[in-house]
Parts: structure tokens; C-alpha cells; sequence
């Protein structure tokens, strides 16, 4: 068994549909492995991949700023120069710890369980996911954007970052 793997199922909308032009946070079934432990949770997925892919390159600690499995995302709040972004959201979630060790990873659970895997690894689980949910969004109607310039932005920054990360 995979030390970390994380999936989900049940894409949709936050109206529940498989496609939904308004709606620019995918929701879903998410599943997480971490060591010994399973963590479910209906989850909005795109925050989630993000969230993920930030870990990659920077440590991510228990209860601070968001859950790695958030209930919700209202908004992004995007930098000055459209290249980052803050997904505000609820207190609700499920979370965990990433911190790098060298060539590694440490995950560190609510339970304060430890599981370190090769960070190697860990970039693979966490590309599988952020691709499988970046593929939703291609196969569903183009989004309709907002057009007030607070929400268009953040939602610009959004995949400016992702894609970043993404292909760092």
C-alpha cells in the first residue's frame, strides 16, 4: 500500500450538476491515504489540488490559513500581479501537515500520526490529482467569468498559479 494517495470521485458543481458554466469551484468525493489512516470528505477538489501543489515546494502546517480537504471556497483573493491567490473559505475540513525533509516529506495527521515518503512520490500522487481535476474543467462548458474585476482576477490567478506549480 502507497504511504499517501488521495482521488476523487463524484465531480460536480456546487449545484450538484456534472456541469454547471457559473460555477468556478469544483466539488467531489475526496479520498485520502495517509499512512494507515483514510480521510473522506466532500471536499471543493479544485482548492484542494491547488492546496496540494503548493506543498510541493512549501511546508504546510496543521490549522493554519486553510485544510488541505476544505468544506468551501467564497472567493479568491488574488496578489497585485495575478500570480497567487488565497481561496477564502470556511472553518470546516479536513487537514494535515506537509513539511520537507531533504528529499522527502513528512505528513503529519490531526492524530499526530507521522508518514514520510520520498518527495519524488508524493509530487506524482499530487500531480495524478491536480491533473484529474484540471481534465474536469476541460471536458465541461468554458466558464463563465465574472465581470466584476475583484473576481475575474482572482479567478485569473487561480490557474496562473496552478499552471506554475503545475509545470514548475
Amino acid at each position: 500500500m502507497k504511504k499517501f494517495s488521495i482521488d476523487a470521485t463524484n465531480l460536480h458543481w456546487i449545484d450538484g450538476t456534472a456541469d454547471y458554466p457559473h460555477d468556478l469551484c469544483l466539488h467531489g468525493d475526496a479520498t485520502a491515504y495517509i499512512g494507515n489512516e483514510r480521510f473522506d470528505y466532500d471536499a471543493t477538489v479544485s482548492a484542494s489540488a491547488l492546496y496540494l501543489l503548493k506543498t510541493l515546494t512549501e511546508d504546510h502546517i496543521i490549522n493554519h490559513d486553510n485544510q488541505m480537504l476544505p468544506c468551501c471556497g467564497h472567493f479568491f483573493v488574488p496578489d497585485e500581479k495575478l500570480e497567487n491567490v488565497v481561496i477564502s473559505g470556511c472553518d470546516n475540513g479536513i487537514d494535515w501537515t506537509v513539511k520537507h525533509s531533504g528529499k522527502n516529506v513528512i505528513l503529519i495527521t490531526e492524530k499526530g500520526r507521522k508518514t514520510k515518503l520520498p518527495l519524488e512520490e508524493y509530487k506524482q500522487e499530487v500531480y495524478k490529482f491536480a491533473d484529474k481535476i484540471e481534465n474536469y474543467y476541460k471536458i465541461c462548458s468554458p466558464k463563465i467569468v465574472p465581470k466584476e474585476e475583484f473576481y475575474r482576477n482572482g479567478y485569473i490567478a487561480f490557474w496562473n498559479e496552478w499552471h506554475r506549480r503545475r509545470n514548475a
